[in-house]
């Protein structure tokens, strides 16, 4: 340790001070829940996107976002959203601290899988939480369809076990490029039906639509036509906020990045019988 301390050099007089600085810093960073990857870079890898990965960037936070999720129409159950990134996930302290449903990123486009996919869906399910797969939508490599069957088959689907939750589609801000994949406000309309068309007829459920309000405006003209298919929105604050056109109602809502253990929580909108009812069909 001499030869470490020997080799650091400090401010005279503020060693103390600098010392104690460095120490708090690097046991924050170890009890902190796994950082976020970097987005918005045209270096950031394919494959390394994850639920929300536009909404900081795009949306930022609201300045109640420190407050506890606030919305009186229904009991909340809380969840969480996982993907590569954060590795193994500690499922049963999650449990204790009263998560009882989760989604884990399962592909994205038609090249990708989480390689840690079977650790993170096996684990809820082997708690006793009600889980789910999700499909990160990445509209400028592959059609809507040929999308929705390659998440069918690399995870995607859906059983009728009570214990398994409908597939959700990411689509957000694009991470690699251009928000809106290149695409016009129709063209992207028509991408997502085709992905949600094609997934019922796979699996008999409706696609739960994962987005944010902002990006569904500027990049669909905010259209009204997927009101039939559940609603997961994003919005790091303390309540839901205004949902996009077609939903009088969230299913879902992703309501921060920084919470416990993993960052990303999440609440059912709904008390927990009724997300076995969901989870049912």
């Amino acid at each position: 340790m001499g030869s470490v301390r020997s080799s650091v050099s400090l401010p005279r007089g503020r060693s103390g001070l600098a010392l104690t600085g460095a120490l708090t810093g690097l046991l924050l960073s170890l009890s902190s829940p796994a950082a976020h990857p970097a987005s918005g870079s045209d270096t950031l890898p394919r494959g390394s996107a994850y639920m929300g990965i536009g909404v900081l960037a795009h949306d930022g936070r609201a300045v109640d976002a420190d407050a506890p999720p606030n919305d009186p129409r229904a009991t909340q159950t809380e969840g969480v959203d996982v993907s590569s990134y954060q590795g193994d996930v500690k499922w049963p302290t999650l449990w204790g601290e009263g998560v009882r449903w989760a989604y884990t990123k399962a592909t994205e486009g038609t090249n990708y899988t989480n390689p840690y996919f079977t650790q993170q869906y096996s684990g809820p399910y082997n708690v006793g939480m009600i889980r789910g797969a999700y499909h990160f939508a990445t509209p400028d490599t592959a059609g809507g369809a040929a999308q929705a069957d390659y998440f069918v088959r690399h995870g995607g689907g859906w059983s009728k076990d009570g214990k398994t939750l409908p597939g959700v589609l990411d689509i957000e801000w694009n991470p690699y490029g251009d928000s809106c994949y290149g695409k016009s406000r129709s063209a992207m309309v028509s991408w997502i039906r085709a992905f949600v068309n094609r997934y019922k007829s796979r699996t008999g459920r409706d696609a739960v639509i994962y987005t944010a309000t902002n990006w569904w405006t500027q990049c669909t003209g905010n259209y009204s036509g997927f009101g039939g298919n559940p609603l997961w929105i994003a919005r790091y604050a303390s309540t839901a906020g205004t949902l996009p056109s077609g939903w009088s109602y969230h299913t879902m809502w992703q309501y921060t990045s920084t919470g416990k253990t993993v960052g990303d929580h999440d609440r059912f909108n709904g008390a927990l019988d009724r997300l076995k009812a969901f989870a049912t069909g």
